[in-house]
């Protein structure tokens, strides 16, 4: 007797359900552009910023909107909306995703080590025209952070966390780390590099300048490359 279930076509799902974990980390990432490591900072209470990003990872194109406020002192929230569209594939697969983050650093100097955590909460739609098949990814990050500014207004950025995500009813578990730095070159330009990964995968590396057109008011970019691919990004950023 023959099964009456028929053999699913192939799909290229399964391949994004490999990738996801970085992409939607890209979407999600909240630190101040152009950096992937955050700093153990927040707004002041009160205070708010508005922040809009374009990026590059290989083939995949993105653009984010972030929103953040300074709710209490040493508590900072932030909502975003990102998207994604990969066209390394024929026809484009589409990404819309929507995140949410929480920030809290207790202990913050301005000189010496500053310490504090952050939680986000992510969800991504995946929209692939090549296939009927479409599907939601969601993800966890819990992220320790650390900060030592020098008294040359040098700060050294430290991450450590793990990150979940969820893909048709699968779960991808990983330990995420960032290394960061900040150099002033002059009183309204900095030079950003950065290290960073996550378990089973290469480190990324990235150099960036960050710009102050005028108090509260910044521009960035940068350029990286790491595991077989390069990326870029550019940002302007305003906090009120």
């Amino acid at each position: 007797m023959k099964s009456r279930h028929q053999p699913r076509p192939p799909s290229r799902i399964a391949p994004w359900c490999l990738a996801l974990p970085c992409i939607a980390g890209a979407l999600h990432a909240h630190a101040e552009a152009p950096m992937h490591t955050d700093d153990a900072g927040t707004l002041a209470q009160g205070a708010l910023k508005l922040e809009g990003t374009l990026g590059r990872d290989a083939h995949t194109r993105s653009g984010e909107l972030l929103f953040g406020m300074g709710l209490l002192p040493g508590l900072e929230v932030e909502v975003s909306l990102a998207h994604g569209r990969d066209k390394g594939q024929s026809p484009a697969t589409t990404l819309q995703g929507r995140g949410w983050g929480v920030k809290w650093v207790p202990i913050q100097n301005d000189a010496g080590w500053s310490l504090g955590a952050r939680a986000d909460l992510g969800h991504t739609r995946v929209r692939d025209d090549a296939t009927p098949a479409h599907f939601s990814e969601r993800a966890v990050t819990i992220t320790g952070l650390a900060t030592y500014r020098f008294a040359n207004d040098q700060a050294l950025h430290l991450n450590a966390g793990h990150h979940t995500v969820r893909v048709q009813g699968v779960r991808h578990r990983a330990v995420t780390w960032a290394v960061g730095h900040e150099l002033p070159l002059t009183a309204q330009l900095r030079l950003t590099s950065e290290v960073f990964g996550e378990q089973r995968s290469r480190p990324d590396k990235a150099l960036g300048l960050r710009y102050e057109i005028a108090e509260g008011l910044k521009a960035s970019v940068a350029v990286g490359r790491g595991n077989g691919r390069s990326f870029s990004q550019m940002g302007l950023a305003w906090e009120f």
